[in-house]
């Protein structure tokens, strides 16, 4: 089967991370749809993805705290592309603060995007990659094995998305499912409110991680590498 009848299924596609791998995806032939929680920002990405390949792209709203919506998400595209081969679990958030000015909504949203949506993305997607033989992709952080100040919220939904792709690895692969994590360190992107610069150049690019998923989906079907840790060459300068 060529690239061109392959399909990916990117969830918080609109900018950053999930952007950067679906851009490189639709470059290399295979169609992409992306989520928001934004139906404008969904299909204005895709709009953009387009202009590349016309056709290859398609917008959908979806929130990940929602298992209905994730499964009507995962149906949109069974309903115009007929398969998903590949799933990239990249919707994440970040609330940094000390426990004891942590609110609960802030520990409630860290916890129901980073995890808790992985899991209902797993469980919406799960049928299709089976029929396809396909490949689950979660975007975790090296805050996934490092913990560090004022991190309780985002170091507990990071460590649990490694422990959780790991094990459903496990689950998964006699199944013909790949499974795997990638582990960033910083990134040039829009998380936590940060706009990127010039001042970003020495940061992973969004684009860098899209080729780890290109290298990964292209690995011959007896090799798994289950976690990649990935970090910046050099630190900023100072």
């Amino acid at each position: 089967m060529s690239m061109s009848e392959k399909v990916a299924f990117i969830t918080g596609g609109s900018k950053g991370i999930g952007l950067g791998v679906a851009e490189k995806l639709i470059n290399q032939g295979i169609k992409v749809a992306l989520t928001s929680r934004s139906l404008e920002a969904a299909k204005e990405a895709a709009s953009e993805l387009n202009k590349i390949k016309a056709g290859f792209a398609l917008g959908i709203e979806s929130d990940v705290r929602n298992l209905d919506s994730q499964k009507k998400a995962v149906a949109t595209v069974l309903e115009n592309w007929g398969r998903i081969d590949y799933f990239i679990a990249n919707a994440g958030v970040g609330h940094f603060a000390p426990i004891s000015e942590l609110t609960v909504d802030q520990w409630n949203e860290t916890i129901d995007i980073n995890l808790t949506g992985v899991f209902y993305s797993a469980k919406a997607c799960l049928d299709a990659l089976k029929a396809s033989k396909g490949y689950f992709i979660t975007i975790a952080s090296l805050a996934g094995t490092n913990f560090f100040q004022a991190g309780s919220a985002y170091n507990a939904s990071k460590f649990g998305l490694v422990g959780f792709t790991q094990a459903m690895m496990l689950d998964v692969r006699n199944d013909d499912i790949k499974v795997s994590t990638i582990m960033p360190g910083s990134v040039a992107t829009y998380f936590n409110g940060h706009t990127p610069s010039d001042a970003d150049a020495w940061k992973i690019q969004p684009e860098d991680i899209g080729q780890i998923v290109s290298d990964l989906i292209r690995m011959p079907a007896r090799t798994l590498p289950s976690k990649i840790e990935v970090r910046p060459s050099k630190t900023a300068k100072r």
